[in-house]
């Protein structure tokens, strides 16, 4: 079944959701590189605002499984932030059914669309990340995790396969070597050595958690720092973007916050003399991570939390070059060498980190008590 890229008809979808108001106009909102997302507005500013979101079933291809995960845990958030005095009155993602009961609606085009609640928030400026914000993110993003230790049910759905596995990315990646499809291969050498050279350490997590060494956790395992909400005065909301939320290892989502937040440059700046490590924000977000996640962290992923964000750097960027030596069939891409762009940015993350990488390491231990 194809993706359709037709014209959307915003207000009819809206019509197939069980929603409160009229629906008044519509404006895209440009984030992510995978699903389309709409903000709906209603006519009445006492009824809320939607958001509405094309799933893309080429890379999400049980869109039922998809939404039972998101449906599970924002229902168990909310419950229990509910059941807390100190947070009764926290928001947190309320999706909406359809009016035929349904967590998704199914347009003639055969497209998936969901939709929630529209979260109000402040506009965070995510290019002047302040010290105080990569705090709260932390903060939230280490509740999230404390607040889904419990979630009853069994094991969520594996939405994509092997997501952060490295070692089936990086079977994908010596594949696309061979195969060249794109015949881009030969252009970028010293990128491919680059990767090869570091695959063995790199593995560590991986090695780690099939010899049971490392807990298995209901992780977002999609936490770009933009995925993380900011009321008017800086307070973290709540995290977004779900469609990844399975079971992993809790250094996906730190390792993936501090690759986004920590970098001075957007992700695919091709001036890389503005890659750098943000030291002060990668001490701020650790704080307030281990500030609520201490007591059910172990030693040994506490140990690794540093690790992690040279790992997610690494599969991040190696997912980037695979795409470009495929020809550019996942990510959404501006311009030919848009993916390389990303990879070259992010191969030279990875190396600013690496030259701070035992302060990075003293930081975690200086916050764990």
């Amino acid at each position: 079944m194809e993706y359709s890229t037709s014209p959307i008809d915003v207000k009819t979808i809206v019509s197939r959701f069980d929603i409160i108001g009229d629906y008044s106009d519509c404006e895209p909102i440009e984030v992510g590189h995978i699903n389309d997302t709409i903000l709906v507005k209603t006519i009445n500013e006492n009824d809320p605002d939607y958001v509405v979101q094309r799933i893309n079933h080429n890379i999400f291809k049980d869109v039922d499984k998809l939404m039972i995960n998101i449906h599970r845990v924002t229902s168990h958030i909310r419950k229990k932030l509910a059941a807390n005095e100190e947070t009764k009155n926290k928001k947190y993602l309320e999706l909406v059914k359809s009016k035929d009961g349904l967590l998704f609606h199914q347009d003639l085009n055969e497209n998936y669309w969901r939709c929630y609640v529209y979260c109000q928030n402040g506009s965070a400026d995510y290019n002047e990340i302040t010290p105080g914000m990569a705090f709260e993110g932390g903060k939230a993003l280490g509740k999230f995790q404390s607040l889904l230790s419990d979630l009853p049910g069994g094991p969520l759905h594996e939405t994509i396969p092997d997501f952060h596995n490295l070692e089936k990315r990086l079977a994908s990646f010596n594949n696309s070597c061979k195969k060249n499809i794109a015949t881009r291969a030969k252009s970028v050498q010293a990128e491919i050595e680059f990767f090869k050279s570091r695959a063995d350490d790199m593995l560590k997590i991986h090695h780690l958690g099939k010899q049971g060494m490392l807990p298995i956790r209901i992780t977002h395992n999609d936490t770009k720092f933009n995925n993380i909400l900011f009321d008017e005065n800086a307070n973290a909301l709540c995290i977004i973007d779900l469609d990844t939320v399975m079971n992993g290892y809790v250094h996906y989502d730190f390792g993936d916050a501090i690759r986004t937040l920590a970098n001075t440059a957007e992700e695919d700046e091709s001036d890389l003399s503005k890659v750098n490590f943000n030291f002060e924000l990668f001490e701020n977000f650790s704080k307030g991570y281990l500030k609520e996640t201490i007591s059910i962290l172990t030693e040994t992923e506490i140990q690794h939390l540093a690790f992690s964000a040279k790992l997610m750097t690494y599969i991040v960027a190696l997912r980037f070059l695979t795409d470009y030596l495929d020809g550019d069939t996942y990510y959404k891409t501006k311009y030919p060498n848009h993916n390389l762009d990303r990879t070259r940015n992010q191969m030279q993350f990875l190396l600013e980190m690496e030259k701070e990488f035992s302060r990075m390491e003293e930081v975690i231990e200086s916050y764990r008590f």
